[in-house]
Parts: C-alpha cells; structure tokens; sequence
C-alpha cells in the first residue's frame, strides 16, 4: 500500500514512493543538455517532476502510464511543488492498487447512484422515463456511467466526475424550471442526465485520461446522440418529437460550431443546457484550478491558458470584512472623547508577485479528492477499465 501521497509532499522533503506516470516530456536545455519532465500522480493530485542527471538512462526504464518508484528531493518552484528525481525504477503493475492512484469524486458513488435512481423515478413524462429507465436496466452501462470521469483536462477529471456533473446540471435544470414557466422540465432533466452520456466511450481512464480512438474520431456529443437513438428504437410507441428535441439537447448543448456543437441551440431547453452545462463544467474547473496550488503564497493563482486570466483566490465575503471592521470601529461617544491617531501615508503598493508574470505548467489533478470511490477500487484488476492506445491530443 502506498505510504506517502501527493498531498503530503512538503518543500525540502526526500521523497521515496510509487507514483503513476501521466505523462513523460524529453526535452534540450539551452546548453544542450538533455532532461526530462514528469507528471506524476496518485489519487490526491500530482506533481511534476525533473529529471536533469542520467536522463537517458532513467527514460530506458518506463514509459508514460507505468508505475515507477521514484526517490528525490521536492523543491517549490513558481508556487508549485516539484520534485527533483535523483533515481527511479519501474514497478510491476501486479504489486499497485489502482485506487492508491486515480483521483475520485468527493460524492459517494452509491450515493449518487440512487440521486440519479430518484431523478429518473420522478419524471413525469412517461416516454422520457422508460427511457432512463432502460438506461439504468442496462448493467455494463450503469457501471460506466457511476465510473467514468467528465473529462480529460477541463472540469471533473476525476473517477465519478461524469455522474457528478450530469446530476448538479439536472439539479440547475430544477432551480431553473420553477423560474420560467412553460418549460418542458421533464425533457431538460433527461437532457442534463444524458448530455454527456457519450463520454463512457470516448474517454478512456485504466491508467491516466485520455481519449479513446473512437472520442478521437467521433466524439462523445455523436457518440451519445447514437447510444439515445439505440434505446429509443427498443422502446414501442417513443414519440418521434420527443425523440427529436431530446436529440437536439444532446447535439447542441455546446452552444457553438467552434465549441465542438453540430448544431447550435434552437429551443428554449436547449438555450437553457447549454448554459447549464457550461456553468456547472466552469465553475467545477476554477475551483479545481484555485485548489491545485495549496503551496503558492500569492493571493492570486497562477495563469489558466484556457480561461485566459488569472484568479483571486481570497475567498472572504465582503460583508464579512465590513462587519468586521463595523466591529472594530469605536462608538459615537467614544470617538468624541478618545484621541484619533494621526492619518498615515499608504504603504506602498506590493511588488506584482512573481507568480502572476508567468504563463502556467500544465494543470495538476485535482488535489485531496476522496477515497470512497479509490477503496472500492483497492486490490481491483486494471483490466477493468478500457484500455484502448490513443495519442495525446
């Protein structure tokens, strides 16, 4: 069993554990010495490593998603923990637990399975709920679903994110319903349970994520809009309206042509699931970008290529800070009989930090998930996942 995770790797540490390799980088200094650069994870997060001594030789000994034991030095670099490795070995993947090693959702799987059991049990239209129901009939499909990550890079990258992301998108769909009347609430909750469904095939995750040959070439807006189709051709008498607005959620909740989305939204459901999905997808993707950097000192997160900015990480309401210094004030009376100190110049503004006039490292996983999903999958065979070879995008 692992002993020492992600999350407890502290500056000046000497590291000595396992990690999975997501991802190896051979790359030439500018005094034309090689090295190599390493992601390397377990379930809590991850940390890049260096390699700059015997570079050759170490790359001989593993590939990207092996197992290695790495020994090192962790060291902060422009905020973020690394690890400068001195030696590492390949591990025989028959001595890992897979659950030591990919991070997991916070929610319990169980828990959100029978979240989406209630969701389906109360949709009220009777065509739409058969139709989840033969979704949650079907086993192999279930066991995908409650497993399989969101995404490979952006939002939920963790094992039970994809769940967790289509139940809070049904969950908005509820907020939402009640403030706009007329809406079909039973076919946008069906939307937001399946919008995503495509992604049980085209992402891939028996080692680190990544995307399948079938996500590559087809993608999983196609690849869902397919799997909806096949149930509904099972089911006697499925309205072929219903079939066709429910397929139009699935086909235009990207919103966009440059987004991915073969057609834009063109009902007021489809309006509403698209920018659903793109809050929830969002939101979930600050935060895991704000929580990735526990070891930067700077108020302010490093720079997010895709988001195009930075973050303010000082989460303390306004409010909160008002009334504490409401709290702090003295009162009339005493303000009138207590002598004031004189007013002092303002300090000089802070120097930039240094951390904010750099462009990023690749994103980290997600930090200090959950291990309810990881200990049921403790002492798993890694054939449980897909494993099909696909490229790095």
């Amino acid at each position: 069993m692992k002993q020492v995770y992600v999350k407890d790797v502290k500056e000046r540490n000497w590291v000595e554990c396992p990690f999975l390799v997501r991802d190896k980088i051979m790359a030439m200094a500018k005094n034309g010495k090689p090295y190599m650069t390493l992601k390397l994870m377990d379930r809590t997060g991850e940390i890049e490593g260096r390699v700059w001594d015997r570079v050759d030789e170490f790359s001989s000994r593993f590939e990207k998603d092996d197992f290695i034991f790495a020994r090192g030095k962790a060291s902060v670099y422009m905020g973020k923990m690394q690890l400068v490795v001195q030696d590492l070995e390949r591990l025989d993947e028959a001595s890992i637990d897979l659950g030591d090693y990919l991070p997991t959702s916070d929610c319990d799987p169980a828990e959100m399975e029978a979240r989406l059991r209630d969701k389906v049990a109360n949709i009220g239209d009777s065509h739409l709920r058969r139709l989840m129901e033969s979704f949650l009939a079907d086993d192999d499909f279930l066991r995908r679903f409650v497993m399989a990550p969101a995404a490979k890079a952006m939002h939920h990258v963790y094992l039970g994110g994809l769940l967790e992301h289509s139940l809070a998108v049904a969950d908005l769909v509820d907020d939402v319903s009640g403030r706009y009347p007329g809406l079909n609430r039973d076919l946008l909750v069906t939307g937001a349970l399946l919008h995503d469904v495509g992604k049980i095939d085209e992402l891939c995750y028996a080692r680190s994520f990544d995307y399948t040959d079938e996500g590559k070439l087809i993608g999983h807006i196609v690849i869902g809009t397919e799997l909806v189709e096949d149930k509904i051709r099972d089911l006697e008498g499925f309205p072929r309206k219903t079939a066709v607005l429910l397929k139009h959620l699935l086909l235009s909740h990207h919103g966009q042509y440059e987004y991915g989305s073969p057609k834009r939204p063109k009902t007021v459901e489809a309006v509403i699931l698209n920018f659903l999905d793109d809050l929830d997808s969002k939101i979930n993707g600050v935060r895991t970008h704000i929580e990735r950097e526990p070891d930067n000192p700077s108020g302010w997160t490093s720079y997010h290529r895709l988001y195009d900015r930075y973050f303010f990480k000082d989460a303390t309401p306004a409010n909160e800070v008002l009334s504490d210094q409401a709290d702090s004030r003295p009162s009339t009376d005493q303000a009138r009989t207590t002598p004031q100190p004189a007013v002092k110049p303002a300090a000089a503004p802070a120097k930039k930090d240094a951390t904010q006039s750099n462009k990023e490292d690749r994103p980290r996983r997600r930090a200090n998930k959950g291990f309810t999903l990881g200990e049921q999958l403790r002492g798993k065979s890694l054939d449980l996942f897909s494993t099909e070879n696909s490229e790095k995008e």
